[in-house]
């Protein structure tokens, strides 16, 4: 990466890259921490294509905030976000926060978080949870963003934790 990338919304027509950065973050953060073939089902061409055509719709109905970064015409890395499904206690969730290796440790990922956190702020959210696989690494990404750990499931052999940030405006820099 030869500059810091560009952070929009995203539109239907981002959604083959997204969907590539998808199965590749997969495919770098999971290996070793999901079994083998569970992880080479989901990061498939079959897999690729149906996220491309899951983000179409998702992005087209205009429900959730999704946002990319961009470098050079290419999409590094992707959020989304939107109404809390399943975290009592939080309004909203952040759904997904991918990047491929290139654009990581730039800030890039930081940045898609703070954008992310404050077009749900404007949508009147003012907490916000995810769910993060307890072995993978990037928990401690969000810690270091100022989230907390405040619940888990368990889905099978995986344990899942979950973040959160009961005061939304610490992420955008109006604390309440």
């Amino acid at each position: 990466m030869t500059r810091t990338p560009l952070i929009r919304a995203a539109t239907p027509a981002d959604a083959p890259g997204i969907a590539a950065v998808h199965v590749q973050s997969w495919r770098d953060t999971y290996a070793g921490l999901l079994p083998d073939g569970f992880l080479a089902r989901m990061t498939s061409p079959e897999t690729q294509a149906q996220r491309e055509g899951f983000w179409q719709g998702n992005i087209g109905a205009g429900q959730d905030v999704v946002l990319v970064a961009e470098d050079a015409g290419e999409i590094v890395a992707f959020a989304s976000a939107g109404a809390a499904r399943d975290h009592p206690g939080f309004d909203a969730e952040l759904f997904t926060l991918y990047s491929l290796k290139a654009a990581q440790g730039a800030g890039t990922g930081r940045e898609l978080l703070r954008r992310a956190a404050q077009a749900l702020h404007a949508r009147g959210a003012g907490s916000l949870a995810l769910w993060v696989l307890d072995t993978n690494p990037t928990r401690h990404w969000y810690a270091r963003q100022g989230a907390h750990e405040c619940g888990e499931k368990q889905d099978g052999a995986l344990r899942e934790l979950r973040m959160g940030w009961s005061d939304l405006g610490v992420l955008v820099g109006t604390p309440t």
